[in-house]
């Protein structure tokens, strides 16, 4: 291999805002680092995210005791990736809620998907060593469900296929904020290797139908104001047509992975590349994109191995 992943030499902690985003409603986030939420309701606190480790999660625990002392009922987990979810256990919340689907990729792919992370991105398991294990949820559903704390409500929706096939965001009527995970980003790189690049712009569109005051995205900063908030889905719908668009001509006409790498920095890097793990996520992003260009609708499970190999190929080598 002739180099690393770029996620490998970001060692730098990233500095984290915890700001209020709608009553009693808060945004955990961190500079392109994987955002929490905090949704305070009359008897007790619903967290979205978990974080990658629990002592990560402690640093979200220790925000929401700045705000509140109610305790944490419930844990909402938007998808699968082990960097959402494997902190899960430092919350002590009686319920942890994913989609049917984000379950089932966790029986089908989460040991594969862990060690994949933890090889390419080892800032984020700072703590590693105190992981129990893979999380799994004590509840799920397949397209909605209401969870009421006390007589805030907060709606759990599937929107559509996009980051993953199992994706859920979270609403708030009372404040009309949502919380939407990886399927909306702001400055950062959407990672798309395990995405639905033809699904993904649809599903966008189903969020900018609640016309939201609010939202706090998987990566970056919260979005305050519809202004903010349409523009995130905007460049968020921009990255992922223009990591398909050029990947898939390639593709279709018989061309290599490594042309299809080289067509997709031709378009995505005047208009990304500054933005957070843009280098982290193009090689990915750009194996994914081949894949469903040719037809492949499940993406295929990232193991460490196929990750040294997959680079390789992209490098040349």
């Amino acid at each position: 291999m002739s180099k690393a992943f770029a996620s490998a030499g970001d060692m730098a902690e990233k500095p984290v805002t915890f700001s209020e985003i709608g009553r009693d409603i808060w945004a955990f986030t961190a500079e392109g680092d994987p955002n929490s939420g905090v949704i305070i309701g009359d008897d007790s606190v619903m967290v979205i995210e978990a974080q990658a480790t629990p002592r990560l999660a402690n640093k979200v625990i220790k925000k929401v005791r700045s705000v509140t002392d109610k305790p944490i009922s419930h844990l909402v987990l938007t998808h699968y990736h082990a960097v959402r979810v494997l902190g899960a256990s430092a919350y002590g919340a009686g319920q942890v809620i994913m989609s049917e689907t984000a379950r089932a990729m966790v029986a089908e792919r989460g040991q594969e998907d862990w060690d994949s992370e933890f090889g390419r991105f080892p800032r984020l398991f700072e703590g590693h060593e105190s992981i129990p294990g893979l999380t799994w949820p004590t509840t799920t559903f397949r397209d909605r469900m209401t969870v009421y704390l006390g007589k805030r409500r907060v709606d759990l929706m599937f929107l559509g296929r996009a980051h993953t096939a199992g994706d859920i965001a979270a609403f708030v009527p009372d404040a009309n904020v949502m919380f939407t995970g990886d399927i909306v980003e702001d400055h950062s790189a959407c990672y798309c290797g395990d995405g639905h690049f033809h699904d993904w712009p649809g599903t966008l569109e189903k969020i900018r139908g609640f016309d939201l005051d609010a939202v706090a995205p998987g990566r970056g900063g919260a979005l305050a104001g519809r202004d903010k908030v349409n523009a995130a889905l905007a460049s968020t719908a921009d990255f992922v047509r223009s990591t398909y668009r050029p990947v898939a001509r390639v593709a279709g006409r018989g061309g290599s992975l490594k042309q299809a790498w080289d067509a997709c920095r031709a378009e995505c890097d005047p208009k990304f590349s500054g933005y957070a793990i843009y280098e982290h996520c193009l090689p990915f992003n750009v194996a994914r994109a081949y894949d469903e260009a040719l037809g492949i609708d499940t993406p295929r499970i990232w193991t460490a191995e196929r990750d040294r190999q997959m680079w390789q190929d992209l490098q040349g080598g």
